[in-house]
């Protein structure tokens, strides 16, 4: 009997499983948790693509964006690798801060509990001056560094991120010591710029359209990206100009480890489809030039080839 028993529970287990893939998503809302404040770069990325992700997984289908904002991302991923691995609720993450923040610290969330969807974006980092710098490219930059280390102060969107990431690359790579400061956000660190307050600042390329008509006039000295991006064709990347540094901003979509493949799969069309949609294209403003979607198995890929950087990166860091 207690065999009986064990075989049938296990039947009704697998058989109330079946059907709750089955319904998914039309019995309840998908929680899509935002590591960023509402209004961020972050937020307005999803909430652009939610209603066309919804149309693309069905009728019934609800995403209701709940932002955690706080620590670069790591208090919503810490959320996401807790949740349900039932498909009801996913995350949008960011790189490089998700997988370097666990190099070089103690962090309350494991990267290989969470399963990457899918990749949306990837937007290069680039270094920009204020128009008048004598400075024009990186070789400039660099024989200034070497001639006085320290001597030039770079601001970026805080350690750990792309921009900080992008520097401290720099300096591995063309031997120099630079005066890097962090600050809350690109606003922040594009504010001291423009008040001549830092040197350099590091952005993506989604977060300045014109540099020739930003507040105060300024100049793009290099793009660190593997080619250069559509829309800055006549500017150089780092590597044409001799220093091996490719450091892009990444976000994409997340879920806890152990979500069942026919969900993953589900999400995966819908994502895909809602980024070759013309009209989240009219939509999504900034993000456009740089939408690069990937699957979640290749983007995963990509991030463990670039681990021995950002380890080598990491070594340099202080420890919590």
């Amino acid at each position: 009997m207690s065999l009986r028993l064990n075989t049938c529970l296990l039947c009704v287990t697998a058989l109330a499983s079946a059907a709750a893939q089955a319904a998914w998503p039309d019995d309840r809302p998908i929680q899509v948790l935002v590591g960023f404040a509402a209004g961020g770069g972050t937020d307005t990325m999803v909430r652009a693509m939610a209603p066309f992700m919804q149309k693309y997984l069905g009728a019934k289908a609800s995403l209701v964006i709940q932002n955690k904002p706080g620590a670069a991302g790591e208090i919503a991923n810490t959320s996401l690798m807790r949740a349900v691995p039932d498909g009801y609720t996913i995350g949008i993450v960011n790189l490089p801060a998700m997988a370097f923040a666990p190099l070089y610290r103690k962090t309350g969330f494991d990267p290989a509990a969470l399963r990457l969807v899918a990749r949306v974006l990837s937007d290069p980092t680039i270094l920009v001056t204020k128009a008048d710098s004598p400075f024009n490219n990186l070789n400039d930059v660099v024989s200034a560094l070497k001639k006085k280390p320290g001597s030039l102060s770079f601001g970026h969107n805080g350690v750990g991120t792309n921009g900080h990431l992008a520097l401290l690359q720099l300096q591995n790579v063309a031997a120099v010591k630079l005066n890097d400061v962090p600050y809350n956000g690109t606003a922040q660190s594009k504010t001291a710029l423009f008040g001549g307050h830092i040197d350099f600042a590091t952005v993506t390329t989604g977060e300045l359209q014109d540099a020739s008509k930003e507040a105060v006039p300024l100049k793009i000295i290099a793009q660190m990206g593997e080619k250069r991006a559509a829309s800055l064709p006549n500017v150089p990347t780092a590597r044409e100009q001799g220093f091996d540094d490719v450091m892009p901003a990444e976000r994409g979509v997340a879920a806890p480890a152990g979500v069942p493949a026919v969900i993953l799969d589900k999400l995966r069309m819908a994502i895909r489809a809602t980024l070759q949609d013309p009209e989240y294209l009219k939509k999504a403003g900034n993000d456009a030039p740089v939408l690069a979607y990937l699957s979640g198995d290749d983007w995963a890929k990509e991030i463990a080839a670039r681990k021995p950087t950002m380890r080598k990166l990491a070594d340099g860091m202080p420890k919590d």
